[in-house]
Order: C-alpha cells, then sequence, then structure tokens
C-alpha cells in the first residue's frame, strides 16, 4: 500500500470528535468502509459520528444493524456537524459532487479534513489526502490501517469490511483482484466475518419491488456499435410502477455486460425530484471509464465509473452515448 498509515494517524490524534461521511447513494464500500473506521477511531479513544446525504437503502441495511449512520438534514443539522466536531473524514470518494449536500458542510468546516479513496479521479476537497487507486477497496484501506495500527479487528468490523471488498470486486471476480486481496479476506474470516451470511444478505434477501425493476431494466437493454456496447435505463415510470428506488439498480448494470461480444456497458438512471441522471459506465477493454465520466463532472476507475448529469434523460442518453462511441472508436477491440 503506498498510504502512509502513520501520517493518517497522527492527523487523527489531533482530534477528539470526529465526523465520518461518505458519497450519495452509498455503495456496501461505502457503508462498511465507514463503519470499519468508526471502529477504529474509537479504539483510539476518538467520538466517531457517521453522517451521509443520503439515506442507508433498504437492501444494504443489514450492514448497519445499530443504525449508526445517520442522514444530514433528518437525524443530524450542518450546525450540529459545524459546531461540535473538530474533524471532517471522507471514505470511498474524492469529488464535490459525489458528497451531495455533505460538500458545502465540508466547505464550511474550519478543523481537520482528511480523505481516505482508492478511486483515480478526485478533486480539491480541501483537505489532507490519503490515496491509493491501485486498491480495490476502500474497505481494503481501513483494513490496512487496522493491521498497520496493530488494533483488533472484531467479528463486526471484520464483517463490514469483507462486505466492502466483496462488493467492490465483484464478489472477487474484477481484475483488482490479487492475492493479496485474498489474503485479506482470510484474515477477516479468521477474525469472524461469514462469507455466508454476508452472500445471503446481498443477493438471497431480495424485495420484491427490487426484482421487478431488474427485470425492466435487463428488458430494456440494447446492445449498439456491432455489439460492442451495451446500454439500459431505469425510468421514473419504472420506479412509479415496481415500487422500487434509486438505489434498487446497482448492479443491474453488471448483468448486460454478460452479453457475448460486449466490452463496456452503460445503465442511466432518471432521478426523482428532477434530480438528474445517474449514469453508471462498466469496461472490460482498453476503455478507461474513468476518464469518459470525468468528462461529465463524475470518476471512479478504469473499468467501473459513474457521473450525475443533471438534464432530462433523452439528452443524457444522446450525449453519453455518443461520447462513449467516439472513445471507443479510438481504439482497436
Amino acid at each position: 500500500m503506498s498510504i502512509d498509515w502513520a501520517a493518517l494517524k497522527a492527523a487523527i490524534e489531533v482530534a477528539q470528535r470526529i465526523v465520518l461521511t461518505s458519497h450519495v447513494r452509498p455503495d456496501c464500500d461505502a457503508l462498511g468502509s465507514e463503519l470499519g473506521m468508526a471502529a477504529l477511531l474509537r479504539q483510539m479513544g476518538k467520538e466517531v459520528t457517521i453522517v451521509n446525504d443520503s439515506e442507508t437503502p433498504t437492501h444494504l441495511e443489514f450492514i448497519d444493524p445499530a443504525k449508526e449512520i445517520k442522514q444530514l438534514g433528518k437525524d443530524i443539522s450542518r450546525e450540529e456537524i459545524l459546531n461540535g466536531f473538530d474533524a471532517f473524514m471522507v471514505v470511498d470518494t474524492s469529488a464535490w459532487i459525489q458528497l451531495g449536500e455533505m460538500a458545502d458542510v465540508m466547505k464550511e468546516f474550519r478543523g481537520v479534513k482528511l480523505v481516505l479513496d482508492h478511486h483515480v479521479s478526485q478533486d480539491d476537497l480541501g483537505g489532507e489526502m490519503f490515496k491509493d487507486p491501485k486498491c480495490e477497496a476502500t474497505g481494503r484501506l481501513v483494513y490496512e490501517a487496522a493491521k498497520a495500527w496493530e488494533m483488533t479487528i472484531t467479528k463486526e468490523t471484520a464483517t463490514v469490511l469483507f462486505t466492502a471488498i466483496a462488493t467492490d470486486t465483484g464478489w472477487f471476480r474484477f481484475p483488482s483482484v490479487s492475492g493479496s486481496t485474498y489474503r485479506a479476506i482470510g484474515d477477516l474470516i479468521d477474525a469472524g466475518a461469514v462469507p455466508s451470511d454476508v452472500y445471503g444478505n446481498l443477493f438471497e434477501n431480495e424485495r420484491l419491488q427490487r426484482v421487478n425493476l431488474r427485470g425492466r431494466i435487463l428488458a430494456s437493454a440494447k446492445i449498439i456499435l456491432d455489439g460492442r456496447l451495451a446500454y439500459s435505463m431505469a425510468t421514473q415510470k419504472d420506479f412509479e410502477e415496481t415500487g422500487a428506488t434509486p438505489s434498487d439498480t446497482e448492479d443491474a448494470i453488471n448483468k448486460t455486460m454478460a452479453v457475448t461480444g460486449v466490452e463496456a456497458a452503460i445503465l442511466f438512471v432518471e432521478l426523482p425530484n428532477g434530480d438528474g441522471v445517474k449514469a453508471s459506465f462498466r469496461s472490460r477493454s482498453a476503455l478507461d471509464v474513468a476518464k469518459l465520466a470525468q468528462q461529465f463532472g463524475g470518476g471512479g476507475h478504469v473499468a467501473a465509473a459513474g457521473a450525475l448529469v443533471k438534464k432530462p434523460l433523452g439528452e443524457v442518453v444522446s450525449m453519453l452515448l455518443e461520447a462513449t462511441e467516439r472513445a471507443m472508436d479510438q481504439y482497436a477491440s
């Protein structure tokens, strides 16, 4: 790992009350990293509160049985954060747009600001950056912090970190996985994580609304560019008629990547209240989707990235498909 863990620990030690946050519409890596880091900070004697812009998705609530994670504006106000904490730590993102309203809170915050992340793209968040883009998950970074600081990994911490790493590696099938990934996972299992329980919570505990939405997304899938590019979408009508939510689209894009000959895929999700369109990109080719997403204010990894575009769905689809086709035309398949 390329992170200076001693420097991060030194930066943390000057603070006593720390607020942790992550990106909007948090996934398991965001939630698991927050919960795992909170546990480590408490071992250091710190008071920790986790606050996100978005509520925890219903299908991921199992990761936080104590309901420790708060939502800004619902469970805690921006004034309470600005006046009640002396350190502000972001995990699993380095982009302003990904923080939602927590971005404004961070900009106003006058204490220590820290960022722990593994994404390639980044903004200047005005804090000290601790980053390793070669790492497969931010949850893995939290695990490495625990090892470097010689801290105890409890069963609860092992479980959330296992969940973070397992999901951000596509259950260990993505190219980011290495031998060291499995060695870290082995440690977490020895510490109490139970893979079958995590898998059951993630993939064998589906709401019917989520299943129905997944069916619509797959039914609307199309392939273009001689079968090299797949795309699909989830519209407001889909959400209204199935009773599903935008968080129920998680991982649906990976199903489109299973089509023979597909080298890249995009999933367009029309958000409620005119909040724009969330675009998720995947690639298993020379296409760098992080660079593609950056053109639209997003970011991520070479093979997986996302962007939020505040324009109508039809306009976003045309604009992003055109940009993706241009990028794919620049390399030979």
